[in-house]
């Protein structure tokens, strides 16, 4: 059936949402599916640009140090035009508990905020918050879902993911100052209109932000953190004394050598995206949107850096890619958090203060080692007080993604029975 122009993304129908944790401070309302439906037009408009595309030359042997590869590129870009599936993608995507809500948060306008929510059948189940972050999107919850949904150790999941604005089928925002508060703040209000007074959350990349900076502002709903990207500094005398002395007395263990050589590498070879996302995003959208082999380019780049040699499959990169170009707001749109977080902070909610100690969210540390910046155990534990800790022997940047069963595995002991935070969200828990 032909799909034009003016195909809506939403369903009329609605469900009734009975969350474990009710609340009388937000007017509950029924959930309204949302189904990824993109016209043919945008479809076609895709192929016929990648049809005409024009491809740079390549220095003899530049392979990944350069950048993406040509031959990756050319081989990905002939097979999005005239191989890949994405009606077959978008399918799987709608099999997805998918809904969406309109949240309105500070001075900023309302936004149609799009979520998974899959509430499990466990009548004590954890809330769990998930949050992705760039290059990523919701769709990296995915292979976590029948895990955190099963009961085991005593404990199972209820998980909201969403798309964070300006990201997938999330609203993106007009107006400038939507800061990291915001986007924290747009979380958290999605968590209580579904009922979650109290909830824990799971992130890296900018989840990593987000999160953190969701228990700055709202230390009494946000019980514990599990965070896949750590970023911290060495510990001082000053703030962490003990920290400091045992830092500054330990050898570094040959993990946290080889940590600290990746997060060199970074450093030294791997963040000029930030530079440029963080100072000038316009200039960049503009090629992003205009056009699909530049996307596909900026994108590839990081899901190749940032992982332990995943082996992505074409269909797997196209469909992150896709879900960039399909965007509600355009793949332009989501390089904005980077420069908004970075110019405009509100009640000293920054990158920097969520790198810095969180005293009431109890939190728990995935210790990745080619994530693309690798702290040693002391830095990580200025961050808060922390109650799991776990070192993983594979894993990058994507973990929920790459090593799936090492996040779900993690956040059964953290949670579950003998754990540090067993029924942590419960009305009597202590905060």
């Amino acid at each position: 059936m032909r799909r034009d122009a003016s195909a809506v993304r939403r369903s009329d129908v609605s469900f009734v949402v009975n969350p474990k944790q009710p609340t009388d401070k937000v007017e509950m309302a029924t959930e309204q599916r949302y189904n990824v439906a993109v016209p043919d037009e945008k479809i076609q408009e895709l192929r016929d640009k990648l049809s005409t595309a024009t491809f740079p030359d390549e220095l003899v042997g530049a392979a990944w140090d350069y950048g993406s590869p040509l031959t990756d590129i050319k081989r990905l870009a002939k097979y999005w035009e005239t191989g890949f599936d994405w009606r077959a993608q978008e399918e799987r995507l709608n099999a997805l508990p998918n809904y969406h809500r309109s949240i309105q948060i500070d001075e900023f306008p309302a936004l149609d905020i799009h979520y998974l929510h899959q509430v499990s059948d466990t009548p004590d189940a954890i809330p769990l918050f998930f949050c992705h972050g760039w290059p990523g999107s919701y769709i990296e919850v995915t292979k976590m879902l029948k895990g955190l949904k099963e009961s085991h150790n005593g404990v199972s999941f209820t998980v909201v993911a969403p798309s964070l604005p300006n990201f997938a089928w999330s609203e993106g925002v007009k107006v400038k100052g939507f800061g990291l508060k915001q986007y924290a703040e747009t979380c958290h209000q999605l968590m209580k209109s579904l009922g979650y007074d109290k909830y824990v959350s799971q992130g890296g990349d900018w989840g990593f932000y987000i999160t953190r900076a969701m228990g700055l502002l709202h230390p009494e709903a946000v019980m514990a953190s599990h965070i896949n990207m750590i970023r911290a500094s060495a510990p001082t005398w000053t703030s962490h004394p003990y920290l400091a002395l045992k830092h500054t007395f330990t050898p570094y263990s040959d993990r946290e050598r080889k940590g600290m050589e990746r997060s060199k590498w970074f450093m030294d070879e791997g963040q000029g995206y930030r530079l440029l996302q963080c100072t000038k995003p316009q200039t960049l959208g503009f090629s992003l949107h205009d056009s699909p082999i530049g996307l596909l380019a900026w994108l590839l780049e990081k899901l190749h850096d940032w992982t332990d040699n995943y082996p992505w499959t074409d269909d797997e990169v196209l469909t992150w890619v896709s879900i960039y170009y399909f965007s509600t707001a355009g793949p332009a749109a989501s390089l904005r958090i980077y420069y908004e977080s970075i110019h405009h902070t509100q009640n000293g909610i920054s990158r920097d203060r969520t790198q810095q100690w969180i005293p009431k969210v109890k939190l728990g540390l995935c210790h990745s080692p080619k994530e693309i910046t690798v702290v040693p155990s002391t830095w990580a534990r200025t961050l808060g007080p922390v109650v799991y800790e776990d070192f993983k022997g594979k894993g990058g940047h994507f973990a929920a993604h790459e090593v799936p069963d090492e996040i779900v595995g993690d956040l059964r002991k953290m949670f579950g029975k003998d754990g540090p935070c067993y029924k942590i969200t419960e009305p009597h828990a202590k905060l």
